[in-house]
């Protein structure tokens, strides 16, 4: 089996016991075993368990998800999950609440430390930028550009997050905006801490808004959908939305149609989350949307989980003794195996610019 292993590792540049920094160490027995028996949840619950190191996760997954390594295993043992994912919707109105408690309650102090000052949780963009903090206000002057907001516009952000976008949107172009989440913490921190701005944090559902909007936005919440409701989701956009009005989705993005949710995400990261494909999201729009314009910056995704996880290190010790060693190596595989993937271009990110029956003329291109 171990034989096996690294015969399959070399075909990735990757040694057992090498020297250099993507080079794998394993530190207890079974390793191969868990990985090709459960593939990433075996690997990934390896790690966190101590049971194998390396210097440069990132460059790891760059060069297994490159070589195309996974898709030479088929772990026999992840098939209920592959079938939950396939016929279930994980993503009902009850079950879209996990999520929340599970992952973005973790703290607002926790990800103050992580993220940029806005707390933006969603890739930055770093056409123009060297660091996190201008590469987070770029992405959302970018996506204020692209919905052409005004002053006296109403906006409404479906997964608001910690409201930057809103805060910003109404800061820099005098727009009003109402957000939703399913996250109480974000949803009371941003309230705390925009009450001088016209904005409406609300904690509910998106299936539950009926208003309309000049504008609409989703920024990185799509992941959260899954494809038994994107179509609903895309519904309940074209419902909200003014004639005229503009759409903008920002999502993660996969390569493959037929693939399924990475089964260590699932469970230790984003419970019931799925990155849709390119042929998903079509399919959800077609006759709803006119597709105006879509731009992919996926590779800016490593850029800026590399950011976080240099503020993640730097923060540790603050969070050490509440946490404990085992979260520490799980929020470091999530934050380095998902750079690395985005590295080897194995994952996407792209922006979706959608009206309801086409803009007069050419859609600008906004860049």
């Amino acid at each position: 089996m171990h034989r096996f292993a690294a015969d399959l590792l070399a075909k990735a540049d990757i040694q057992v016991g090498g020297s250099r920094p993507w080079d794998i160490r394993f530190n207890a027995h079974g390793v191969p075993e868990a990985a090709l028996a459960r593939g990433n949840l075996g690997f990934g619950t390896a790690y966190m368990d101590g049971a194998w190191d390396a210097e440069d996760l990132a460059q790891l997954f760059y060069k297994l998800l490159s070589a195309k390594i996974p898709h030479q295993i088929r772990p026999a043992r992840i098939l209920p999950h592959i079938i939950k994912a396939r016929y279930l919707n994980r993503q009902t109105r009850k079950r879209a609440w996990a999520v929340g408690e599970a992952h973005y309650d973790l703290g607002n102090d926790f990800y103050g430390a992580m993220l940029d000052s806005r707390m933006t949780y969603t890739c930055g963009y770093w056409k123009d930028a060297d660091n996190l903090e201008d590469a987070q206000v770029a992405k959302l002057d970018l996506i204020c550009r692209k919905l052409g907001l005004q002053p006296g516009m109403r906006l409404l952000d479906i997964g608001c997050g910690w409201g930057s976008l809103m805060a910003y949107a109404a800061e820099q172009y005098g727009v009003e905006a109402v957000g939703v989440t399913i996250s109480k913490e974000q949803a009371d921190w941003a309230t705390a801490n925009y009450p001088h701005l016209s904005l409406d944090f609300r904690l509910m559902d998106y299936r539950e808004v009926d208003e309309k909007f000049d504008r609409i936005a989703s920024v990185g919440m799509f992941e959260h959908v899954g494809p038994k409701n994107y179509r609903r989701f895309m519904e309940v956009a074209h419902r909200c939305l003014n004639p005229g009005g503009l759409f903008l989705l920002h999502t993660i993005g996969r390569n493959l149609r037929n693939s399924y949710p990475d089964p260590w995400i699932d469970k230790y990261i984003f419970p019931n989350g799925e990155v849709p494909s390119v042929g998903q999201v079509g399919d959800a729009v077609d006759d709803l949307f006119v597709v105006e314009d879509m731009h992919n910056f996926g590779a800016d995704y490593d850029k800026t989980l590399m950011a976080w996880h240099e503020n993640f290190e730097h923060a540790w010790p603050r969070f050490q003794a509440e946490l404990g060693e085992r979260f520490y190596r799980m929020w470091r595989y999530y934050l380095l195996s998902c750079a690395g993937a985005f590295r080897a271009r194995d994952i996407q990110l792209c922006q979706w610019v959608l009206s309801k029956n086409g803009v007069p003329g050419v859609y600008p291109r906004v860049t």
